[in-house]
């Protein structure tokens, strides 16, 4: 968890009935090769080259890979072996971050503020000067957050972004990126929050790509690349709810440690709120 582009000529139907598989989920000039054949060792760099617009990422990202370089390097694409994931339903808070909670004025938000996030996770980290998160990178999942594709959580004191995170959500899978704080424990809310959500709105599982020992500290767990490639395609092809339509609502991070209700209770018409499917070529607002 780690240029203008043509944004919906290519994108396919709605109202598409067949059954779409993982390769052709999305149109795309470019066949990226199978994982397991390119790097059959389980290195993780599958190939090299290609574009970011939003019909490549979409379609690398149904199969399974991710983008991942410098901003003076070609692009590469990685498949992990294994896999970092994460069963929402599984997600159980530390004692100390439910205290945390209980005690807190904070709130946190879905989508009110993506580019302020990505922005923020773009920064260099105190252990490392550069970053892969590069202005193209954000050029390009800006765009896919018009589409309706990548989406933020954000943790606000007062006015004030103090930690989120962002990611794309395909189907019934979110494809977590990156995440950051500017005070304790920000980024751990933005996390249980988006768990929260997932598990109310159809989402069954968190991608956290690679394994490190903050995601395992929040009950991450890993799969091996061949069992997570070969569901796939069963998680990205099945609708879910449009998260597009939460960007007007704050909601109290204490409510987290106290209920496991669906937060979808407390935002008006979500009951009738559409869902969204994973060829939607969303709108452009």
């Amino acid at each position: 968890m780690t240029s203008d582009y043509q944004s919906d000529s290519n994108f396919p139907s709605q109202s598409r009935q067949d059954s779409p598989i993982t390769s052709a989920l999305f149109n795309c000039n470019y066949l990226f090769p199978k994982p397991d054949v390119a790097d059959p060792e389980g290195l993780g760099l599958v190939a090299i080259g290609a574009d970011l617009s939003p019909e490549t990422l979409l379609s690398a990202y149904s199969q399974g890979l991710f983008p991942w370089s410098n901003e003076d390097e070609p692009i590469a694409w990685w498949s992990p072996e294994p896999r970092c994931v994460l069963d929402p339903s599984s997600f159980i808070p530390s004692k100390s971050l439910k205290r945390l909670a209980k005690a807190s004025s904070w709130h946190w938000s879905v989508n009110s503020a993506f580019e302020e996030v990505i922005h923020a996770c773009s920064l260099p980290r105190s252990y490392a000067e550069d970053t892969w998160i590069h202005q193209e990178m954000i050029q390009a999942y800006t765009e896919l957050h018009k589409l309706g594709y990548a989406h933020s959580f954000e943790v606000w004191e007062d006015k004030n972004l103090i930690g989120g995170l962002y990611g794309l959500k395909i189907g019934q899978i979110y494809f977590g990126e990156s995440m950051f704080h500017r005070q304790s424990n920000a980024s751990k809310v933005a996390f249980w929050a988006l768990n929260n959500f997932c598990q109310h709105t159809d989402v069954e599982l968190i991608d956290c790509q690679l394994p490190n020992p903050h995601l395992q500290s929040l009950g991450a767990g890993i799969m091996p690349r061949q069992l997570f490639l070969a569901k796939l395609n069963n998680w990205v092809s099945r609708p879910s709810l449009d998260w597009q339509l939460f960007s007007d609502k704050r909601y109290l991070v204490n409510q987290l440690a106290h209920t496991t209700a669906p937060i979808l209770s407390q935002t008006p018409n979500a009951a009738s709120a559409p869902f969204f499917s994973a060829t939607h070529p969303n709108r452009k607002d």
